[in-house]
């Protein structure tokens, strides 16, 4: 199947039922819109309520703050320099810094994600529908990316202050957030095919041109800005990441954060209400107009069986006159000998059959004259003048 033939085929279905379908997917992703426009405008509330501080001001706030150990911790924004954890612990066994190292830059970090991406052409072969199925269902495609991410623990520390009074513990465990990672390494390293693989290739099967290799850390000594939830214990402050907000590390100021966050914000409402308004635009006119059409056939069914009744009453009436009537031998049906001759025969013209017989020889597969065996168009109902 082309792309074309695809596209025909979608564009059909999206149409079914006057686009119905159009109008419920619409609305979905009107709704979606919406819900992210509800979180999005809770977190620009909360980012906005919440203090920005440095490092140093974290021991005055939650100790005069005693709701926020109640509750587990206080939202905070706090700005600070990314350090090892073993370099600020202050003993004898952190005379070493535990840190990671890329492996092709020899940067050193406290994280570090290494991916190796495999790149595909756009050719489909001589065979277009095993590219076209993979385009359509992309989760039978083979997984073209691997990622490890090694951590050390680390902290946050006063920018210029050495050594560091105060810092704070950064808690990663459970954060599906963005990092600022810093790219350190990238390299394409391109892929010898071999006759095998072209092979595969002309039978739509992809095509693979070279390996990415990238490796990405968040380097000692960045200045971050943390967005999450502190608490203090034994002394030590930790942060964590809060689920509610879309923000955990960042190179992004509070000022910052706040103008993106109320541009995504003021997007998702107008998507929503635009697209809302589309789909019960689309939704009305599909159920107007399949509405005018159901009582169109519900209009032509009643005038149907009005028109079948009022056959069958004539119907009835004639045959109840002539079975009523006292017919001569000379004018009986050759077929039944019941009732009267009243139809004829076309193009033969033999009056021999009353209505009912002359029916149904008509539907007969070769229906033909009962006296001159002639075959037969229709049936002429004759009157009595």
């Amino acid at each position: 199947m082309s792309i074309q033939d695809q596209a025909a085929v979608l564009s059909q279905i999206a149409m079914a039922a006057d686009g119905a379908l159009v109008g419920l997917a619409l609305a979905y992703v009107a709704v979606r819109s919406i819900l992210k426009f509800k979180a999005n405008s809770s977190s620009l509330h909360k980012i906005e309520n919440a203090p920005s501080l440095s490092v140093s001001d974290l021991r005055s706030l939650l100790s005069s703050d005693t709701s926020s150990q109640s509750d587990g911790g206080k939202v905070v924004i706090v700005r600070g320099i990314v350090e090892a954890k073993s370099a600020v612990e202050g003993n004898w066994k952190s005379l070493r810094a535990n840190v990671v190292s890329a492996h092709n830059s020899d940067e050193k970090g406290v994280i570090l994600q290494r991916t190796q991406t495999c790149i595909y052409n756009e050719w489909r072969g001589f065979f277009w529908w095993p590219g076209d199925l993979h385009s359509i269902f992309p989760r039978f495609r083979k997984d073209q990316e691997s990622s490890s991410l090694r951590m050390v623990p680390f902290v946050l520390v006063e920018a210029g202050r050495w050594p560091q009074p105060e810092y704070v513990n950064v808690n990663m465990d459970g954060s599906t957030h963005p990092l600022p990672l810093v790219t350190v390494y990238h390299h394409l390293q391109p892929v010898n095919a071999t006759p095998l693989t072209f092979l595969q290739a002309l039978f739509g099967h992809h095509y693979p041109v070279g390996v990415l290799d990238e490796e990405k850390i968040l380097p000692l000594g960045k200045d971050v800005t943390s967005v999450g939830v502190c608490s203090s214990k034994d002394g030590i402050f930790e942060i964590k990441s809060c689920k509610d907000l879309p923000y955990f590390l960042s190179d992004m100021t509070k000022d910052q954060m706040l103008v993106d966050l109320a541009f995504k914000t003021r997007v998702l409402l107008w998507s929503g209400v635009v697209l809302g308004a589309v789909a019960v635009g689309v939704l009305g006119y599909a159920v107007v107009r399949n509405w005018n059409r159901w009582k169109q056939w519900r209009h032509q069914r009643q005038a149907q069986q009005q028109r079948d009744s009022a056959s069958n009453d004539a119907d009835s009436q004639v045959s109840a006159d002539e079975e009523t009537e006292d017919v001569p031998d000379g004018q009986l049906c050759v077929i039944c000998l019941m009732r009267r001759r009243r139809s004829a025969f076309v193009p033969c013209g033999h009056l021999v059959c009353c209505q009912r017989c002359a029916l149904s020889v008509e539907r007969d597969l070769a229906p033909k004259c009962p006296l001159c065996r002639q075959v037969i168009r229709s049936s002429v109902r004759i009157y009595d003048s």
